[in-house]
């Protein structure tokens, strides 16, 4: 690429190598020093910190200014990939409504096949149960109640076999679940959020997806979990349908970053 320094080349094979060290090693939590870097690779400090530049911004790492140690490692997850998806989907325009139709595919089959995990007795229901029953104690409180009740979707889904539809599944939902806990937060601060009534509706019927997970029912499970899903994915999508999806809730800032 015309343009490009030998300098920023460095800096990309150097942030090539550790990019593969933190995506193979599960326990990795920080990087070397700079000054260690510079040593292990070669190259001059500007590479190393463009080096560590580039991670930054692919959000595996935080590099703490006027820091001695190495800069703090971060796996990818839902949250990232919710976030980076979120921001393909913005630029393209996407809306909350081609987003909501697009999980309402693709949720239900993830929940449906946690149904006929063998070992969903011991693994999946004591969670589910316990977000449910955290969420029946929140119903009065409409911000909360919304956090925890899309909780229970992304437990739903990472209890889902495949590690692929898993994966994928979970960005979506995470990135649904900042577009609703948005929503929740404007109309609660406008004394407009659905009642204790409602919310109580809503702790009944995933009561009832945990009770034929715990059957075995994978069609019962697809059925009800679509029509819920479809059911309060209506009341955002009431106001906002046309609007288009925002990256921006997705990342929450680093514990301790600035």
């Amino acid at each position: 690429m015309i343009g490009r320094t030998p300098q920023q080349r460095i800096a990309e094979t150097v942030a090539a190598e550790l990019r593969q060290r933190i995506l193979v090693d599960p326990h990795a939590e920080r990087l070397p020093t700079q000054d260690q870097l510079v040593k292990e690779f070669g190259v001059s400090h500007p590479s190393v910190r463009e080096a560590l530049r580039i991670l930054e911004t692919e959000g595996l790492v935080t590099v703490r200014r006027g820091s001695v140690g190495g800069a703090e490692v971060h796996r990818p997850d839902q949250t990232s990939g919710a976030y980076h998806l979120g921001l393909v989907l913005q630029g393209a325009g996407v809306t909350l409504g081609d987003l909501a139709e697009g999980l309402l595919r693709l949720e239900p089959l993830a929940a449906a096949e946690v149904a006929r995990r063998p070992d969903r007795m011991a693994v999946v229901i004591p969670a589910l149960t316990a977000n449910v029953d955290a969420s029946a104690d929140a119903v009065s409180d409409g911000i909360a109640f919304t956090r925890i009740a899309r909780e229970f979707h992304d437990l739903v889904v990472a209890f889902t076999p495949n590690d692929t539809i898993r994966h994928v599944v979970r960005s979506l939902v995470k990135l649904w679940s900042a577009q609703e806990q948005q929503w929740a937060a404007a109309v609660t601060r406008r004394g407009e959020y659905p009642s204790p009534a409602e919310a109580r509706g809503a702790v009944r019927t995933h009561r009832r997806v945990v009770d034929e997970i715990a059957a075995g029912r994978a069609d019962e499970v697809h059925r009800i979990a679509k029509r819920h899903l479809a059911a309060t994915q209506a009341v955002l999508l009431e106001r906002f349908t046309g609007d288009v999806v925002n990256a921006g809730p997705v990342r929450a800032p680093r514990a301790g970053s600035h």
